[in-house]
């Protein structure tokens, strides 16, 4: 019954690549998929706590990107981040937003999950042009 929407964006917040998932799927096993689909390698990951993982940390440096996940307090050695990098996970969350203009998305109208995928593209790419 619900779904969720995966996205990687550029450094602009445009939309490169989306990805969907049932609704009670974790976050971070959906990254290494993401950086798979990427048209060419990311310069930096830019991410949330969430995707502090070690599988997620691998998939990051095999990609040849710079991982920018602040460390979780959990963590036995703390690693550093460039914290002014990651002022920019924002532009993922303002993608989103943009999309979430659009009520039939926002409320999810459609009934299938390949046409739910669909108009997220159409969106993605009506963004592109703005």
């Amino acid at each position: 019954m619900t779904t969720k929407v995966h996205a990687a964006v550029d450094a602009l917040g445009n939309g490169v690549c989306l990805l969907l998932t049932p609704g009670h799927w974790a976050d971070s096993p959906q990254l290494p998929g993401l950086l798979a689909q990427l048209p060419q390698g990311p310069g930096a990951v830019v991410a949330d706590k969430a995707y502090d993982t070690n599988r997620v940390l691998v998939a990051v440096g095999q990609a040849g990107a710079e991982p920018v996940i602040p460390p979780k307090r959990s963590r036995a050695v703390q690693r550093g981040y460039d914290e002014n990098l990651y002022a920019d996970r924002n532009k993922v969350e303002r993608f989103f937003g943009r999309l979430k203009e659009a009520r039939g998305f926002a409320t999810r109208y459609e009934k299938t999950a390949s046409s739910f995928l669909a108009v997220a593209h159409l969106l993605a790419a009506l963004d592109w042009m703005r």
